[in-house]
């Protein structure tokens, strides 16, 4: 049987799902881990069962904007600087990692107390 576009869309939605719940499951400072296209769409997102969102729908929908833009920008200095390995912005609430896939950006926040972001990355670039 020849799957559909919209088939093949369900599979890779629920890909990225299933990554962002192994995310989620590396360590219980994470908040959030979501999947991001290349236009700031959200294509997943899940938050810990136990924590409320920091920020409100419309915030979030700008911080995503705001991040592929970023990105879609420094696609440019690829040649030059290479590609980006990650990201980190550190805010006093909450770290965020970044990391770039192809067209996808993996969004991760951390509590602050998460003092060994370093050593999780690894473990969150083999899920993705």
């Amino acid at each position: 049987m020849v799957k559909t576009p919209a088939d093949v869309w369900k599979d890779t939605v629920n890909k990225y799902r299933k990554q962002c719940q192994s995310i989620l499951e590396i360590s219980n400072n994470i908040r959030y881990a979501g999947v991001v296209n290349q236009y700031g769409r959200t294509l997943t997102g899940i938050i810990q069962p136990r924590l409320k969102p920091l920020l409100k729908s419309g915030n979030m929908k700008n911080e995503f904007s705001i991040l592929s833009t970023l990105i879609a920008l420094r696609r440019n200095n690829v040649d030059s600087i290479g590609n980006l390995e990650h990201a980190i912005l550190k805010h006093q609430k909450v770290t965020i990692l970044i990391l770039q896939k192809k067209d996808v950006i993996y969004y991760i926040s951390f509590n602050r107390k998460e003092k060994s972001i370093d050593g999780i990355i690894p473990h969150i670039k083999k899920i993705i």
